[in-house]
């Protein structure tokens, strides 16, 4: 909600040749003021301002003249929070309002023919600039002047003008025109989902229910025997109640069928737990699960759910309590929770590290090294490193997964959630997520006996894609062309490239969204698992960008896997929402080790503008995340360095340095920003090996870095510095080295 200007009063000022300050004087005293600011363009920036003599400050540094500040404000006023207008100040200059960002009309999509495009701003008197070749306007590019021919595929890119005013921001729409229709062949509505997804219905008894949920809990509950099994399963609840209690084990997703969360109630629970004895009473390995759009009543007024990596907690309505730590108190290496809400605590306790995003907590109580929340009403302030709480008041770019429904004619459907910025709370918090809906008849459902062939000559029909539980072998790599196509995955499909192909490439375009897939890799080496535009991609997706959500990597573990790089994001304004890219450090035998499973990297972000929520990538054997791309921003990232280095001389990086950092920014950017980092050694082969640093980046003003830490675990082997050469070794005894902020 925004508020008018009687509310406040704000003012950009110059301290110094290279400084200036932002200040905002609330007219009620308000209880915190984040302000959010973006320098010439390059990646927005949020912080929690500083409060002295009614003012609320913050300092922005590494500017020159004529530097531009786009800048606003959320604030607190008794009780409900604000956003203010955008601002602009120009460095050596003066604070002036800006022009409105432009739209376009059509939206930026698919089209089967060529369009006729329209170009506005809510300013009035004010013009407008556009190119068609997808490079930036300026104010002697083309001037608008009335509606714009769309005959083949291009991007336009305008921005508005006033004299008096600010320019507005740069806003860009890419044009997708094909010469022959594409049209998904015929599906149907109520489709077969394949014999490893249960569809539960009010109607049934509560005893024939919980049979079921209790016979796919014992095959998929074994730490030891399940863990790294083929076997896939998903259990959807159709709207109404139910009185049920569903465990959930190994590669199981549990969902509801409602359009909003408390269309399905679970009196009981939807627990996770160290269920069995050998795991000793921790949850570090219980990955590979999930729980989504359901409300729970929960038996005794508390959920557990005590995971690990790859196990999201997607639109969840808790009424009560949230336990996010097994009974036995003993230690949980995840987690990630989104656009959900919790009317009680939600305690981590014994979690090591979790991210929590876009969602409402009662209250929130724990935390051992790393706990970052963004967009989340209820969170805890920052306080990191003591306690180890970082936090966002919004998240800067985000989209709320897509998720299976049915409608009031029975009929399944897929709902696709509206982009949001700066967004805080759940999406449904006060009323029905904002979004599109597709039918299920566009889209092909994947089953057993699936091939690469038969899943490419889906798409290339312009079909969605509905990936249902099973391992899926692909001879020959999935190619997704159209902007906008949805591939979805229920209870963890699994796709595993053979004879060194690539499993999957998406091409430059806008909106693709990809949720709810494993990606493991063959026996045979392929040089990437996913990668999301070619090469050199230049188009600006800034309006609808590809997301990649719950989407997970393996090398090694079920079989001996190799791939050099598990992600490659070339697209540019890419949202990375949850992923964990893991190379095994345990698993079946003779599947994993430095040279049973190979692979260099977790990650490479070559575009600009790429935001990661939510990112974990462990024991790659090279430097493990190599973000190129300018703008780019992480909040929050969780990785161990490979356990099982053989020595010293076989893990230096090529300047003679020791080891690999977890986290690059390549010494040619200059805009980049993180929050809440964590990376931990344990090197239980060779404890005497050491890495130089965690985090790599370039000095310069641009490229900063919040909350960062380094762990020890149990003293095998060290750390020396956190970042660059700053942060200490790490020492013995389990303990955090922190670095509250960098430079």
């Amino acid at each position: 909600m925004a508020t008018a200007a009687d509310d406040y009063t704000q003012a950009a000022t110059s301290l110094s040749a290279t400084q200036a300050q932002i200040a905002f004087t609330p007219t009620t005293a308000a209880a915190y003021v984040d302000v959010h600011y973006v320098v010439a363009g390059q990646g927005q920036q949020n912080f929690r301002m500083e409060l002295s003599g009614g003012t609320w400050r913050k300092t922005v540094s590494g500017l020159s003249s004529g530097t531009v500040i786009d800048y606003w404000f959320t604030y607190e006023k008794s009780g409900p929070q604000y956003d203010t207008p955008h601002f602009s100040y120009t460095h050596g200059g003066s604070t002036m309002p800006a022009v409105a960002t432009p739209t376009f009309s059509p939206a930026g999509g698919t089209y089967s023919t060529a369009q006729t495009v329209t170009i506005s701003t809510t300013t009035a008197g004010s013009t407008i600039r556009y190119t068609v070749d997808g490079s930036t306007p300026t104010a002697s590019s083309t001037l608008y002047s009335g509606p714009i021919s769309v005959p083949t595929t291009r991007t336009i890119t305008a921005i508005g003008l006033k004299a008096g005013l600010a320019n507005s921001a740069t806003a860009s729409a890419t044009y997708t025109i094909g010469t022959t229709p594409v049209s998904c062949t015929t599906q149907p509505d109520v489709p077969n989902f394949g014999p490893n997804t249960r569809i539960f219905d009010p109607s049934m008894s509560s005893a024939s229910i919980q049979a079921q949920l209790d016979a796919d809990f014992a095959a998929q509950k074994d730490t030891l025997t399940a863990q790294m099994a083929n076997r896939r399963v998903a259990h959807l609840f159709k709207p109404g109640a139910y009185s049920v209690h569903d465990d959930v084990g190994y590669y199981t997703s549990v969902a509801g069928l409602g359009q909003n969360p408390g269309d399905v109630v679970i009196n009981g629970a939807v627990t996770v737990d160290a269920f069995n004895e050998s795991d000793q009473g921790v949850a570090l390995q219980n990955f590979w699960r999930s729980a989504e759009n359901l409300a729970v009543n929960p038996i005794g007024g508390s959920n557990r759910w005590a995971v690990a990596q790859a196990a999201p907690f997607r639109r969840m309505d808790i009424r009560g309590n949230l336990q996010l730590y097994p009974a036995s108190y003993g230690f949980a290496s995840g987690g990630y929770i989104a656009d959900s809400k919790v009317s009680g605590q939600t305690a981590s306790i014994s979690q090591q590290q979790w991210y929590t995003r876009d969602s409402n907590l009662g209250s929130w109580a724990g935390g051992v090294w790393n706990m970052v929340f963004s967009g989340t009403p209820g969170a805890p302030p920052t306080t990191f490193p003591n306690p180890p709480e970082t936090t966002l008041a919004t998240t800067p770019v985000s989209r709320d997964v897509p998720y299976l429904y049915l409608d009031s004619a029975g009929k399944y459907r897929v709902f696709t959630p509206a982009l949001r910025t700066n967004a805080s709370g759940a999406s449904w918090a006060n009323g029905s997520t904002p979004g599109t809906s597709i039918p299920m008849s566009q889209f092909y459902v994947v089953k057993a006996g699936d091939t690469a062939s038969t899943i490419n000559s889906a798409l290339a029909s312009g079909c969605n894609l509905f990936f249902t539980p099973g391992v899926y072998h692909l001879n020959q790599t999935l190619n997704v062309t159209r902007a906008n196509t949805v591939v979805l995955g229920i209870g963890y499909p699994t796709l595993i490239p053979d004879n060194g192909v690539n499993a999957m490439q998406v091409a430059d375009v806008d909106g693709v969204r990809i949720k709810g897939l494993l990606f493991d890799a063959g026996t045979t080496n392929s040089a990437a698992l996913l990668t999301v535009g070619p090469s050199g991609s230049s188009a600006n997706h800034a309006a609808n960008p590809t997301t990649l959500q719950d989407v997970f990597f393996r090398i090694g573990g079920s079989i001996a896997g190799h791939a050099t790089t598990s992600l490659i994001v070339n697209s540019h304004n890419t949202i990375i929402d949850h992923i964990w890219a893991w190379r095994a450090d345990h698993g079946n035998a003779g599947t994993w080790g430095w040279t049973q499973a190979t692979g260099d990297t977790g990650l490479i972000v070559n575009g600009n503008n790429v935001l990661a929520t939510g990112l974990f990538v462990e024991h790659y054997q090279k430097t493990q995340v190599i973000w190129n791309g300018q703008g780019g921003r992480t909040i929050f990232f969780q990785n161990e360095m490979p356990y099982d280095v053989p020595n010293q001389s076989s893990w230096n990086r090529p300047s003679g340095r020791n080891g690999y950092a977890a986290y690059k920014v390549a010494d040619n950017v200059t805009s980049h920003e993180a929050w809440g980092l964590g990376s931990y050694n344990f090197f239980n082969v060779n404890p005497s090996v050491s890495a130089y640093n965690a985090f790599e980046a370039p000095n310069n003003a641009g490229v900063r870095f919040h909350s960062l830490c380094t762990v020890s675990l149990n003293y095998q082997g060290t750390i020396t510095h956190v970042i660059n050469d700053t942060g200490a070794v790490t020492p013995p005894g389990t303990v955090p080295v922190n670095v509250v902020s960098y430079p």
